[in-house]
Order: structure tokens, then C-alpha cells, then sequence
């Protein structure tokens, strides 16, 4: 139905593994079965077992996955997808208007989080001074190091993405989403790295811009499409 890049990661290679409607253009051996993929990447340390699994490519190599979460190296995978988009880009991919890799100005992204629990000041340096190795596994009912490592994850991505498209005047080509409640629309504020609201905005106002800046943008591609394949394309 479209094209998708899911991020995983190898603890055998310790390495980010992605897997993509693209890339496996190329590279034959992460031709998997999404199943295979879905597990892999939702394999949460101390929560989920790591999946293995095997691929072959047409020359009957076969590859190895021992899959953990991406959250490890990708929580929000906003970044992911964008960089996979300025690739293609790069190799002049028929599937994208030409443009400069780097031209964000372009590209308008939707990124929308699963949610997070309320967990500001949730440790405190005190706390975890006295923490051995349980301790970081298990105090407050809950996984401290696996917490800590997802939340800045995450939350380096959307700093960082804001930035970036802030510097180029088009932030709002760019709409983040990540909240427990989903009561209200949020961003990050740059300085503290806290979520707070944006323009005042519901996140029904703010995906109801965004569909239309959306819709915007598939109207002109198809106007620039020869009939045919513009038909081929909604």
C-alpha cells in the first residue's frame, strides 16, 4: 500500500539493522516476513524475548537477525524515515520531484508517538546514587535504564528535527505528536526539552493543518504526473 522503513537492532552485530521497501531493492537478504520484522523491532529488552530469524537471497546466502527493539537506537524513528527519504533522493529515485537531499523545505512529516507515561522527575540523583544493578533494572516498578534510554532517544530526534526545520523557516512542514492523554498538542521546547503545548492548538487542529498541507502537496504531484499515472497513483 506504501512504502515503510522499520528500524530494528542486531545485538549479535550490535548495530542498527533497517528494513525497507527500498533498500530491499538492493539488498535482497531483508527481504523478511513483515511478521518476522513486527517482532523483532517490538522486542523491548526485559520485556519481550529477542526474535531470531533467517533470510536467503536469490543466491541462497543466508542472513542471520537477532533482533532486539529499535527503541535502543531509534525510539522515534522520525529521523530514520527522513534519512531514508534523502537517499532515494540522492539515487534520483523516480518516486520523488527533484530536489537538494538536504531540502527539508520539501518535505512535510507527520511523526505520531505511542505514547508516554507522566514520568518527569519520576528519579532523582539521590535515588540512583544508591543503585546498584537491580536497582537500575527494577526500582519504581519499572526499568530505570531501559527508561532513560528511550526517553533521550526520542527526544534527541525531535530536538533535533525542530531545529533543523525552525533554522529553514518551514516548521510547519513538521508536526509532532507524542502525549499519554492526547489532550492537547504538544512540542518540544528547545531550550528545557519538556513538551508543551503548541500554538495553543489541539492535536485535532494541528492534524487537521497538517492533512491539508498533505492534501496540498498530492494534488501538485498529480498535476505534474502525465494523466495516467496520476490516476495510477490516488
Amino acid at each position: 500500500m506504501t512504502n515503510i522503513v522499520i528500524p530494528t537492532f542486531d545485538i549479535k552485530r550490535l548495530q542498527p539493522t533497517i528494513f525497507s521497501s527500498y533498500q530491499v531493492k538492493t539488498n535482497p537478504s531483508t527481504d523478511a516476513l513483515l511478521s518476522d520484522i513486527c517482532i523483532g523491532t517490538s522486542a523491548a529488552p526485559t520485556y519481550l524475548p529477542a526474535h531470531y530469524f533467517e533470510t536467503k537471497d536469490p543466491s541462497g546466502k543466508v542472513r542471520e537477525f537477532n533482533l532486539i527493539d529499535d527503541g535502543v537506537a531509534a525510539n522515534n524513528p522520525t529521523l530514520v524515515a527522513v534519512s531514508e527519504v534523502s537517499k532515494e533522493i540522492t539515487r534520483k529515485n523516480p518516486d520523488f520531484f527533484p530536489a537538494a537531499p538536504m531540502d527539508y523545505g520539501r518535505f512535510l512529516v507527520l511523526s505520531l508517538g505511542t505514547g508516554t507515561a507522566k514520568s518527569e522527575e519520576k528519579y532523582d540523583a539521590d535515588e540512583a546514587a544508591k543503585w546498584g544493578i537491580l536497582g537500575w533494572l527494577t526500582s519504581e516498578n519499572s526499568t530505570p535504564i531501559v527508561d532513560v534510554f528511550t526517553e533521550a532517544s526520542g527526544d534527541m530526534v525531535d530536538l533535533h528535527i525542530s531545529t533543523v526545520f525552525q533554522a529553514l523557516r518551514c516548521e510547519e512542514n513538521y508536526l509532532r505528536i507524542q502525549d499519554d492523554t492526547l489532550t492537547r498538542a504538544l512540542s518540544v521546547n528547545l531550550d528545557t526539552g519538556v513538551f508543551e503545548p503548541a500554538d495553543e492548538m489541539t492535536n485535532e487542529e494541528a492534524l487537521i493543518k497538517m492533512a491539508k498541507l498533505l492534501s496540498r502537496e498530492k494534488h501538485l504531484r498529480d498535476s505534474r504526473l502525465p494523466v495516467g499515472k496520476a490516476a495510477a497513483s490516488k
